[in-house]
C-alpha cells in the first residue's frame, strides 16, 4: 500500500489517531481539482500535496504577475510571466513526488466544467471572482460533488463547505451574485498578504476532513475571520427549495450582471489607429502609475458618479488589466449613456499577455 519513502513522507499522519494508515490510504486514493492557483490555491494546493493527495488538478489560465508575491507563495521573483498553473505543478512536485499533477492552462468555462468535475471526488473553489463561484457550484451540484469554497475581501475571509451529502450550496447562501461594480477584488481595493493563507489552509483542512472521514465538516455552516480582530464566527444557514439546479448557466458573467459589451479590440490593433479613439482606464492609482496607454483615468468603483467628466465625441475605448473590469465599466457606462455612444472593450486589458 505505502512503499518505505512514503511511509517516511506521511509518518506524522500514519501515527495519528482519526487518520492513521486508513486515512492515509483514502488520501492516497483521492482525487481533488482545485480552482485557481492564486492567493487562495497555494496554501491549498501546498497542503493537499504535503498531506498525499494522490492526484490534483490544478485550473488557471492566468500567468505570474510581480503584484502577485505579496501573497502567492508558490512563486518567486524569477517565476514572474510564467503560467501559474504549469509552475506550481513543477514547485509542488518537489515538495511531494508521490503526487500525480494534472494541469488546465485554461479557464473553467461552462464549457468545460462538467466533464472536469467528472473525474474528482472533491472540488475546492479558490477562485477571485462570482461568475466563476456559480459555475463552480452549480457544476459540482450538477455532478454531485462536494465544494470547498473559501472567500476573501480586504482584511476578512470566509469558508465553507457546500453540496456535502445532501447539505445547502452556494445558491442557498448568496441566491443573487452582487452587481459588478459593488464587488471589488483585491487588485483594485487590496488585500493583506497573510489572509489568504490563513482562509486556504481551512479550505485545506476541510478537504483533508471530507476525504478522511472525520471531524465535523463545515456544511450548512458558514464561517467568518476578521484578521484585524483575530475574532471568528460561525453562522449557520439550511438549504433551500429555490436553490435547485437543473443546468448551467448559458452566459455567467451575463448571470453575474457583466452584459455582453459588445465591440473589443486587441492592444495591437488600438496602436495602429490610436488617434481614432477616446480611452478610458478603469484600473486603481497605483496599477496606472505602473503602466498605461494614456487617456482618462477614472477607477471602476467612482464611475457612476464620474462618467460625465468623459467625452464621447469619438469611440471610447475602456481598458484595465485583464479586460474583467472594463467589461464591467462598459456594462455601467451603457445604462447611463444613450444607445448610439460606441464603447468598445481592450481584449485582454494591458496585462502581460498583451504588453
Amino acid at each position: 500500500m505505502f512503499t518505505t519513502e512514503e511511509r517516511k513522507q506521511y509518518n506524522r499522519h500514519l501515527i495519528l489517531d482519526k487518520i492513521g494508515e486508513e486515512g492515509q490510504l483514502k488520501l492516497k486514493r483521492a482525487k481533488v481539482l482545485v480552482i485557481g492557483a492564486g492567493g487562495l490555491g497555494c496554501p491549498i494546493l501546498q497542503y493537499l500535496t504535503a498531506a498525499g493527495v494522490g492526484t490534483i488538478g490544478i485550473i488557471d489560465h492566468d500567468i505570474v504577475d510581480q503584484s502577485n508575491l505579496q501573497r502567492q507563495i508558490l512563486y518567486t521573483f524569477d517565476d514572474i510571466g510564467k503560467s501559474k498553473a504549469e509552475t506550481a505543478k513543477n514547485r509542488l512536485s518537489r515538495l511531494n513526488p508521490f503526487v500525480k499533477f494534472n494541469v488546465y492552462k485554461e479557464r473553467l468555462t461552462n464549457g468545460n466544467a462538467l466533464s472536469l468535475f467528472k473525474n474528482y471526488d472533491v472540488i475546492v473553489d479558490g477562485s477571485d471572482n462570482f461568475a466563476t463561484r456559480y459555475l463552480t457550484n452549480d457544476a459540482a451540484v450538477l455532478e454531485g460533488k462536494p465544494l470547498v469554497y473559501g472567500a476573501i475581501f480586504k482584511f476578512e475571509g470566509q469558508v465553507s463547505v457546500f453540496n456535502f451529502k445532501g447539505s445547502a450550496t452556494y445558491r442557498c447562501l448568496y441566491p443573487t451574485p452582487p452587481k459588478p461594480e459593488e464587488s471589488p477584488n483585491c487588485s483594485e481595493i487590496g488585500v493583506i498578504g497573510v489572509l489568504p493563507g490563513i482562509i486556504g489552509s481551512l479550505q485545506a483542512n476541510e478537504t483533508i476532513k471530507i476525504i478522511c472521514g472525520i471531524g465535523e465538516v463545515l456544511a450548512n455552516k458558514l464561517v467568518m475571520f476578521d484578521t484585524l480582530s483575530m475574532r471568528q464566527m460561525a453562522l449557520k444557514f439550511q438549504k433551500t427549495n429555490n436553490a435547485e439546479i437543473k443546468k448551467l448557466e448559458e452566459d455567467y458573467d451575463f448571470f453575474c450582471g457583466v452584459k455582453p459589451i459588445g465591440e473589443e479590440i486587441s492592444l495591437k490593433e488600438l496602436e495602429l489607429d490610436k488617434e481614432k479613439y477616446n480611452l478610458l482606464d478603469v484600473r486603481e492609482p497605483w496599477e496606472r502609475e505602473e503602466h498605461h496607454i494614456g487617456g482618462y483615468h477614472i477607477p471602476l468603483g467612482e464611475l457612476s458618479n464620474r462618467y460625465k467628466e468623459l467625452k464621447y465625441d469619438k469611440p471610447l475605448v475602456v481598458y484595465c488589466k485583464s479586460g474583467m473590469r472594463s467589461k464591467a465599466a462598459i456594462t455601467l457606462l451603457k445604462e447611463k449613456l444613450p444607445n448610439d455612444i460606441v464603447l468598445v472593450n481592450l481584449k485582454g486589458g494591458v496585462s502581460l499577455f498583451s504588453l
